[in-house]
């Protein structure tokens, strides 16, 4: 193990042991869950609200270490290997600032729960919009289409057509912020996103096909 991944192990156990810690401090019935609006909309037991989050994490995480060994393409993977590494630790980074609002709300803390999780969501956006941009066909990372996994060539547009959005989500995230009751646009727009990356991996895949 590369040492720099103890840094992504230090952040989990982080989160373990401040869960933990404050653990009996927490009331019986915790918010987890807000609206657009910041309102609490969702609610879960003290356990699943202090650990889930942690949980997850280490399971994603280990997914990603996993990823490399079990992946086709496993020199593919290896050939963006940087960026693999930043794209585990923005997750589990991202991961902890959620949890770390999650307790401060429910310790009383009075903030808007949005302006917390859309700038952090709007880091994470711009940084897998630079990722994906640097990666090669895999099953697992970038934008996975059967025309994009079918060919190099429109693996490489789509995904820095792909690169290319998510940076505007990114950004889009945290001016989201800016002019009230744009979260509903600001969803829409990476839908709508979604979508055209795959309609057009769809017709480059044609094209290239056709000659």
């Amino acid at each position: 193990m590369e040492r720099r991944e103890y840094l992504i192990w230090a952040i989990i156990a982080l989160m373990f042991i401040s869960g933990a810690s404050i653990y009996s401090s927490m009331p019986e019935t915790m918010a987890t869950h807000w609206d657009a609006d910041g309102n609490v909309n969702g609610y879960s037991t003290r356990i699943v609200g202090v650990f889930l989050i942690p949980v997850l994490t280490l399971g994603i995480y280990l997914l990603f270490r996993a990823i490399p060994h079990i992946a086709v393409y496993r020199k593919n993977i290896e050939s963006f290997k940087e960026y693999y590494f930043y794209l585990k630790i923005g997750l589990v980074a991202f991961l902890a600032v959620v949890q770390s609002a999650v307790i401060a709300a429910n310790r009383g803390y009075a903030f808007d729960m949005s302006y917390i999780i859309m700038p952090a969501m709007g880091i994470l956006f711009y940084g897998v919009g630079i990722i994906i941009e640097k990666t090669k066909k895999n099953f697992f990372i970038g934008i996975r289409t059967p025309w994009t996994l079918s060919s190099d060539k429109v693996w490489e547009k789509t995904n820095r057509l792909g690169s290319k959005m998510f940076r505007v989500f990114g950004v889009l995230a945290v001016l989201s912020l800016l002019v009230p009751g744009s979260l509903l646009f600001f969803i829409v727009a990476v839908l709508i996103g979604v979508v055209y990356l795959f309609v057009y991996s769809y017709l480059e895949y044609e094209k290239e096909k056709k000659g």
